[in-house]
């Protein structure tokens, strides 16, 4: 339907943003269901549609969505026909978390926390202690680890419970920050092939009678920026995938339970101005903003100080139809980053928050070329990025 000229344009509201399955369905919730049922002190099941097993073992696969699996059933047979097990064999995903980005759902993932207490709630971040903006996914500036995320990680509890507990993953993982405050705890197992690490994870889940082991694999997400969820590089990593997931599969020791899920979906942007905002040209949305942060489809927004009023009414003007557009508070009532904010997040989050809602992006050419020339995107609470699969395999 037309809208007509005349009427006021009418602009998404934060509180109508679809807002994660905090403590019953995001992937935040996902371990600690695990280690409860492995018996693991100081742990609740939160997701009541999985059944407890001796031996758990997650697969995690950067960047492959619900949404993108259900719509490539040639090129993952073996992930399509699980999809029906998702969630305990209710044959639904679960979700991210806010924003639907990597640094973020792995933190999620492995702390058991939503991201307003572990405190990684996006791509880069305002530190509040120094002003400068924090991508949390290389570590860059350096901070301190303890400080910035202080909680103990799930593994870290159920290894000292008696879980046998191992992250096999690529070996340049083992030493970065991301992986000591997110995935730390029991052993770390350097593999490079996808091959070597199906071996070894299940290898590795029958060496206990109690285990957790998680594993990961990257390149899927990593196709997807570079070249689009609808290009053939990123289907071979999709085939590719489908594959090492059977053949972990396969191996499961008895007594085990395999889940397969991921940290967000994606969604393809085309090169248009219409589709690709550029903040380094708008001089609209550049006026009073003192730091950018996020990424394109999930924007932290830090004003210069008085300035919060008028970009929060300035961005709520220009991209109200696109985006749901927040301040701070609007964003943290309405539980986009879940339901309790630790104080020492709270200014890491932006004045004004943008989370998209059509397919569209907020670039900054200049300040993040790498960034703004991906095609594939992700960081937003739409479907196609907040969905992923919980898809179930037992031995």
């Amino acid at each position: 339907m037309v809208q007509p000229a005349w009427q006021d344009p009418v602009l998404l509201a934060p509180e109508t943003a679809p807002v994660p399955e905090y403590g019953s369905g995001s992937l935040a919730d996902l371990l600690p269901t695990l280690v409860a049922g492995q018996g693991v002190p100081g742990f609740e099941a939160a997701i009541p549609e999985l059944t407890p097993a001796d031996r758990n073992c997650v697969f995690l696969i950067d960047g492959l969505g619900w949404e993108q699996i259900k719509a490539h059933p040639d090129e993952a047979p073996f992930l399509y026909s699980l999809l029906p097990t998702s969630r305990g064999g209710t044959g639904r995903p679960v979700t991210s978390g806010f924003p639907s980005t990597t640094a973020t759902s792995l933190a999620s993932v492995g702390t058991g926390l939503a991201p307003g207490e572990h405190g990684l709630p996006g791509y880069t971040v305002r530190n509040p202690d120094t002003g400068a903006l924090m991508n949390q996914l290389r570590w860059k500036p350096w901070t301190d680890l303890k400080a910035w995320q202080p909680y103990p990680t799930v593994f870290k509890l159920a290894d000292a419970a008696g879980v046998r507990t191992a992250q096999v993953s690529a070996p340049d993982f083992e030493q970065t920050p991301l992986t000591k405050v997110a995935l730390s705890g029991g052993s770390f197992l350097g593999r490079l092939t996808g091959e070597d690490r199906m071996d070894l994870a299940a290898e590795r889940l029958a060496a206990g009678d109690r285990s957790l082991v998680y594993t990961y694999y990257s390149e899927v997400d990593g196709q997807g920026h570079r070249f689009g969820v609808d290009s053939d590089a990123w289907r071979g990593q999709l085939m590719y995938v489908d594959g090492l997931a059977r053949r972990l599969a396969e191996q499961l020791p008895p007594r085990s339970a395999l889940y397969i899920t991921a940290d967000h979906g994606m969604i393809d942007i085309p090169f248009d101005e219409q589709s690709r905002i550029d903040f380094d040209e708008d001089w609209e949305l550049s006026a009073g903003v003192a730091l950018l942060g996020g990424e394109g489809r999930a924007r932290h927004v830090y004003a210069v100080p008085g300035a919060q009023a008028d970009v929060l009414t300035v961005w709520r003007e220009v991209l109200g139809e696109q985006f749901w557009v927040a301040s701070r508070d609007e964003a943290v009532a309405a539980g986009w980053f879940g339901p309790r904010i630790d104080e020492r997040v709270y200014g890491r989050i932006g004045d004004v928050v943008a989370a998209a809602h059509d397919d569209v992006v907020i670039t900054a050419s200049a300040k993040e070329p790498h960034e703004s020339a991906m095609v594939g995107m992700h960081g937003s609470l739409t479907s196609v990025e907040q969905l992923v699969p919980l898809l179930e395999v037992r031995s």
